[in-house]
């Protein structure tokens, strides 16, 4: 009798991994449920300083003035460079067109868009790993938080995956293309922040430790190299340079190098080796997350690729520990490569459990884990985004500032002043020239300084001298919170009573 011939059971991965556009098909939809996660409220949030200055250079070039440079704690042109079509699109002609939800938009695009990556790097680190990674970008709190977040973090994080993919590329195929677009992704980093610097170092050492354990085939030739470093040479001069209007900014940009020595060394934002590690384990969902991803260095020596990822995630998590400069976005550096490291756990879980009863146990697994980020991100990302308890939210804005400017024009309209004269004292007034952007007079001084006459004053509590006297005298204070524990009060002038009649 002869023997039916049975057909291979064709598993989930393998049909996956043979049926190309089902697979990018997959993280495409992936991206567009992210891009529905970042999109609601994006202007609710109050704006935090460091949004506000990016807002303020931006600004100034929409105003038609040269892009300039400044390595005091400005980082690079990037954020600006991507965003300025955008808010031009949008109608926005000067700094007071400009509106939070314009701003946003451009994170929430990249990180949106960072999603798409994943699909490109299945092939690296295979389809399973990233299908993991990409839904924990996509839903986790950290990574949509700081998403919706109008400064450098998401677009760093994302030259920094494409980074690794063309360079890996690079690498297996000998392409000179591939070359020189990982040099335009570095050049994209360092134009985003100069602590690029810290990256290329890791991931260089990474590669080489990878290299000499792993051995994947011979060193590129020296061409591939070129191709790379040119490239990088020349698209971070273009970049730092705006288009070739601003030389100078080469030279700053080496100057950035002591401000950053000085920057690491804390200046007022001093935290413990641990603090990232209580970060990144915070809510219901951090623990299980970290945990997956100490599971997954386990499985990073089965590929070169693998390897290089947990080695560089074992460095730069280490040279961040150590510095004690620490604020929170910057814990999202790690979340790409601890997001790949999960999904190798995840992986190894599946493979090894291949009866359906066990396979079931990790899909209900993965849904109650599902459940408390859905939870740990409606909390911090839409409930809570600037509350004192949301270890996001740092030296953020209150919500009580929201009201300054609100009750500003309720005054300016009282007054009839169609252009009034504003005057804020304070050693530090960010973001109030994003909320006074709308009015053509206003001067900013430090205390002691002499300001002139105004109609309204701005000030901090502790005014001292004859502007203390002259406010106290003619001026009612209104108080409200700029950010915990900081108080800015606005100054109104005191309306006399209208004379009584002679009896």
């Amino acid at each position: 009798m002869q023997k039916e011939e049975t057909k291979p059971v064709l598993s989930v991965k393998s049909f996956f991994h043979s049926t190309v556009f089902i697979r990018h098909a997959v993280f495409l939809l992936i991206a567009l449920l992210a891009l529905a996660v970042r999109l609601p409220q994006l202007g609710v949030r109050p704006m935090h300083t460091d949004e506000a200055v990016n807002a303020f250079i931006l600004g100034k070039v929409l105003a038609g003035e040269k892009y300039h440079y400044d390595p005091q704690d400005r980082h690079g042109p990037a954020l600006a460079e991507l965003t300025l079509p955008l808010v031009r699109l949008a109608g926005a002609e000067k700094f007071s067109d400009l509106t939070e939800s314009e701003l946003r938009l451009s994170p929430v695009l990249v990180g949106s868009a960072m999603i798409l990556l994943f699909g490109a790097a299945a092939e690296m680190f295979g389809f399973i790993p990233c299908l993991v990674a990409a839904l924990l970008f996509a839903f986790t709190p950290m990574p949509v938080y700081y998403s919706r977040y109008f400064i450098h973090e998401t677009l760093f994080v994302l030259a920094t995956f494409g980074l690794i993919l063309s360079g890996w590329r690079a690498l297996q195929k000998n392409s000179l293309g591939f070359a020189a677009l990982a040099g335009l992704w570095a050049a994209l980093m360092l134009a985003c922040k100069e602590t690029a610097g810290l990256h290329f170092f890791a991931l260089g050492l990474a590669a080489v430790i990878a290299w000499r354990l792993r051995a994947p085939g011979k060193i590129p030739p020296a061409k591939t190299w070129l191709a790379g470093v040119s490239t990088f040479l020349a698209a971070g001069i273009l970049l730092f340079t705006w288009g070739g209007e601003n030389w100078s900014a080469l030279a700053d940009l080496f100057r950035a190098i002591p401000q950053l020595a000085a920057r690491a060394g804390g200046e007022g934002h001093q935290k413990p080796f641990s603090y990232y590690f209580i970060l990144l384990a915070g809510g219901g969902s951090g623990a299980v997350i970290l945990v997956f991803s100490l599971l997954g260095l386990f499985r990073a020596h089965r590929s070169f690729a693998r390897l290089t990822l947990a080695v560089y995630a074992i460095l730069i998590v280490a040279i961040y520990d150590a510095i004690p400069y620490k604020t929170p976005w910057l814990a999202l550096n790690f979340w790409l490569p601890l997001a790949l490291l999960a999904g190798f756990a995840v992986e190894c879980f599946w493979t090894a459990c291949g009866k359906f009863y066990f396979r079931a146990a990790i899909l209900a697994g993965c849904a109650a884990l599902a459940l408390l980020v859905a939870h740990d991100t409606r909390q911090r990302v839409f409930l809570n985004p600037a509350g004192e308890n949301n270890p996001y939210a740092y030296a953020h804005t209150t919500e009580d500032l929201l009201g300054l400017p609100v009750r500003l024009a309720e005054l300016v309209r009282h007054s009839k002043l169609p252009n009034p004269r504003i005057a804020v004292v304070a050693h530090d007034a960010w973001p109030l020239p994003w909320y006074l952007r709308k009015y053509a007079q206003v001067g900013y001084w430090q205390p002691g300084r002499e300001t002139g006459a105004a109609d309204f004053f701005i000030t901090t509590t502790d005014v001292t001298g004859p502007l203390a006297k002259n406010l106290n005298d003619h001026f009612r204070p209104e108080f409200f919170g700029v950010r915990p524990n900081v108080l800015l009060v606005l100054w109104s002038p005191v309306v006399a009573p209208p004379s009584q009649p002679t009896p």
